[in-house]
């Protein structure tokens, strides 16, 4: 009954499960798209050297740093809107009054 005074409801194995499967799956997809993303951008197609060479390291270690730069603005912005849409919502507690 924690849902009736503000406290988060208490999750079953199988939701805690389900809950860290979707996780996985966003980090996962978050990195490949982070990958592919950063390659194209700093990496030529035609290798010429075995190792990267310093400019193609400093170009992914900025694409990497802006990435998650702007995925850490993205999901704040997301989060205050929700927050704001939440705070609206229940003004009236839910009960009709």
């Amino acid at each position: 009954m924690s849902f009736l005074f503000g406290g988060r409801p208490q999750l079953s194995s199988a939701e805690k499960i389900a809950a860290a499967e979707t996780e996985v799956e966003m980090v996962s997809d978050m990195f490949n798209r982070l990958s592919q993303s950063c390659t194209k951008k700093c990496i030529p197609p035609e290798y010429r050297e075995p190792d990267l060479n310093k400019g193609e390291s400093v170009c992914l270690d900025r694409c990497v740093s802006k990435f998650f730069e702007v995925n850490l603005k993205v999901s704040e912005k997301m989060q205050g809107e929700a927050a704001q849409k939440g705070a609206g919502g229940g003004a009236m507690g839910g009960f009709g009054m």
